[in-house]
């Protein structure tokens, strides 16, 4: 290891956790007709609000995105220097128009030349919201998913310059449908596909989608080699924790001290606990999961519960549920988390940087992480921030001969 100002800084960057801001047409220039009625953008006094199925949402506060806060515009928020105990909100201040780079891909280009930043995944940020709040009509779900995924083929591309990586995302409510969703992406080259770390609904009610009744699917990414992804999206746990504290507002500028603790990021441990209890990842060994955007704080409690289950029910486990995670599991932790603590129980090779550049809770510029980096020798510098990410999506990897940056003890290890 290393000290930070000693850090080496030349590995050439992927960005795992890049993002999108869509406009209204990536939800409505596709939607088919019969759906259009239940997928509104309706002013309520001055501010522009989405409306699904009649219930307007306030997750997103501008989800036109016409105005954004800066990118970093939290990072003070998020590293736990805020003395003066600002809101959000308050650091927010008025906003900027969205960046140039963050609405189309020729200019998201120049700011990846600008950063430093050789290849990035790209996330959608509307669509965040649309699973939750779309989930009582999985036939919506799947059209506006559909519909947001013929934009971004239109307007960004799955693959544009081998550098911009976007995201089409894949709902597993009606399994039919997510089969010709699949089909649909990997006939248009997409690369990394995007999926919700939660529970989906379907016409059987809500349903984990590691049971066994999704192996249709998973057989068919599995056979794709297609990597999946599962980002942070709107809370699937967000009805629950409003039984303790009941909602004035769903916007996460706002959210209050309980809220922000309880909801945590169950989610994604839930996620990878199903696909691995439940047998998905043992049916299908060569699947690719990268949990982004979920932070890194759960893995090692996740790690002790599943240790503590299989020693009570060995019998329910065909493979240690440890070494199931560390096959078939990358992890991107925040920026302002412990890269150690990810290594240490999950290994070298799976744990991927990302800066949620333009997000306000993200990093100003993606190379800004390296005032918080815990000290990493030039090997485990390349593998981080960037050949992590290519491993994980299949490209080669940048460090020409990691072998070499090895002490020589080591080099055959």
């Amino acid at each position: 290891m290393t000290h930070p100002t000693e850090q080496f800084h030349d590995a050439p960057v992927f960005d795992a956790d890049q993002h999108m801001y869509e406009t209204p047409d990536a939800l409505l220039k596709y939607l088919p007709e019969q759906y259009k009625s239940k997928v509104q953008f309706v002013q309520v006094g001055r501010h522009t609000r989405i409306a699904i199925l009649g219930k307007i949402t306030d997750y997103m506060p501008n989800p036109t995105f016409e105005r954004v806060a800066a990118p970093g515009a939290h990072e003070r928020f998020y590293s736990g220097q805020n003395p003066q105990g600002l809101t959000m909100r308050e650091m927010s201040g008025r906003g900027i128009e969205a960046p140039l780079g963050s609405r189309n891909p020729d200019d998201r280009i120049v700011e990846l030349d600008k950063q430093g930043v050789d290849s990035c995944l790209n996330y959608p940020t509307l669509a965040n919201l649309v699973e939750h709040s779309a989930a009582e009509d999985p036939e919506l779900t799947a059209a506006i998913i559909h519909a947001l995924n013929q934009w971004m083929l239109e307007h960004w591309g799955f693959s544009h310059e081998n550098r911009i990586y976007s995201t089409p995302v894949l709902t597993l409510g009606i399994v039919d449908n997510a089969l010709r969703e699949l089909e649909y992406i990997l006939e248009n080259g997409a690369k990394v596909a995007l999926i919700k770390p939660a529970p989906v609904k379907g016409y059987k009610g809500w349903r984990s989608p590691a049971l066994p009744e999704f192996d249709a699917f998973w057989r068919e990414v599995e056979s794709s080699g297609l990597p999946i992804v599962l980002h942070a999206s709107q809370p699937p746990l967000q009805e629950y924790i409003e039984k303790w504290e009941p909602a004035n507002t769903h916007n996460a500028f706002e959210m209050s001290a309980f809220k922000w603790t309880a909801l945590g990021h169950r989610e994604i441990a839930d996620m990878l606990t199903s696909l691995i209890c439940h047998g998905t990842l043992t049916r299908f060994p060569k699947l690719r999961i990268a949990s982004v955007e979920n932070g890194s704080s759960w893995i090692k409690p996740l790690f002790d519960d599943l240790q503590s289950t299989y020693h009570k029910m060995p019998q329910n486990f065909p493979e240690h549920p440890h070494e199931v995670f560390r096959r078939n599991c990358w992890v991107s932790p925040f920026w302002e988390g412990s890269v150690a603590d990810v290594v240490d129980t999950i290994g070298w090779d799976k744990v991927m940087f990302g800066s949620d550049w333009p997000h306000p809770e993200g990093l100003e510029t993606p190379k800004g992480y390296f005032k918080y980096a815990e000290g990493m020798d030039e090997r485990r510098t390349y593998d981080f921030m960037g050949d992590n990410a290519r491993r994980f999506i299949g490209l080669p990897i940048a460090n020409p001969d990691p072998a070499a940056l090895l002490p020589p003890q080591l080099a055959n290890a």
